[in-house]
């Protein structure tokens, strides 16, 4: 594997939870929980978790659109967040990201092109060089250059989301965050957008974040796969490990949600019992244990896991009884030991 593009370390983001009269902080919520991830040049790695988990918060914090509260975000040899406003420029044009919504994300009284061409104004270009990269780039992501000078209402979902793609590459980033771009499209539409995705990966040597919550929908895009949970990551291998020898039971969750389109194979569905706990106030040890259909009392709900690796080749879970991380610990023996 080569260098990672981008290396997090002990990344942290919390919110405030402000009440009464005078809003007084009653506590914080930690959506991201002292993530780690690396993230190598020239692959799509997917981001899987429920809504809630902070998978998306992750994904606007090593972009700077939220400030961490702690942790590193190192980029191409640059930490991320130590740059100074002028520096923050130049890697504003090194990663972009496109969001969910393809009818929110476009302003509606601002036509195609001038949406587009927002970022290369940011970094300087002419009219005249921002009218031959707003063409060339609705050409590479399947429009018209025309198109331009129409405005976001008289655009199908799908064309919209394509002009949001349009709009990230304008300025030739070397590496896109992706939040749940397909997540408003319909099933037809989700596949020809993965597709387009695919392909510019492979044409332009980009570097992708692919977050979602569906673990169907990143298989034939992503190389590797990090499965998040209650702000933490809980497993990540690469793809084939993820779908083929999973180790997390909520990864297993997961994949057992993932419809079967062949109605001769059946597939046991794993339900989960109860909510996605409040990040306010947290289980203690394992964040899954009040779900987990394996938890131990006395071990799952007092200790929490680490990561570790599962076969030496990339492949890490947070679970006690999957990876046996529970030897070392000053406790008694339970019956399953």
């Amino acid at each position: 594997m080569t260098e990672p593009l981008m290396s997090v370390r002990g990344l942290v983001k919390t919110y405030p939870v402000k009440g009464g009269a005078f809003q007084k902080v009653l506590g914080l919520v930690k959506a991201i929980d002292r993530v780690d991830l690396d993230i190598y040049r020239g692959e799509a790695l997917g981001l899987v978790g429920e809504s809630g988990c902070g998978k998306s918060t992750f994904g606007r914090a090593i972009l700077r659109l939220e400030e961490p509260n702690a942790g590193s975000v190192v980029f191409d040899g640059n930490d991320v967040l130590q740059l100074s406003q002028k520096d923050l420029k130049g890697y504003r044009r090194d990663a972009q990201v496109v969001f969910q919504d393809p009818f929110g994300s476009l302003d509606p009284r601002t036509s195609v092109g001038d949406s587009i061409a927002e970022g290369l104004r940011v970094q300087g270009l002419s009219r005249k060089q921002r009218g031959r990269r707003v063409a060339d780039v609705l050409e590479l992501v399947g429009l018209e250059p025309y198109h331009a000078n129409r405005y976001p209402h008289e655009f199908s979902g799908g064309q919209r989301q394509r002009i949001g793609i349009a709009r990230a590459l304008a300025v030739n980033p070397r590496f896109l965050v992706l939040d749940e771009p397909v997540s408003a499209l319909d099933v037809s539409i989700q596949s020809q957008i993965l597709n387009l995705l695919k392909q510019l990966q492979r044409e332009l040597d980009l570097t992708l974040l692919f977050i979602a919550h569906d673990l169907s929908v990143v298989e034939h895009l992503c190389d590797r796969i990090a499965v998040m949970y209650l702000g933490k990551i809980v497993e990540i291998a690469n793809r084939d490990d993820i779908f083929n020898r999973p180790t997390h039971p909520y990864t297993e969750a997961l994949l057992s949600a993932i419809p079967v389109p062949d109605p001769t194979v059946h597939r046991k569905r794993i339900l989960l019992e109860g909510d996605l706990p409040s990040p306010l106030n947290p289980p203690t040890g394992c964040g899954f244990n009040t779900r987990c259909p394996i938890a131990e009392k006395g071990l799952c709900d007092v200790y929490e896991p680490e990561l570790r690796s599962i076969n030496g080749e990339g492949h890490e879970a947070a679970c006690h009884l999957r990876t046996g991380d529970y030897r070392h610990l000053d406790r008694p023996l339970i019956a399953a030991e």
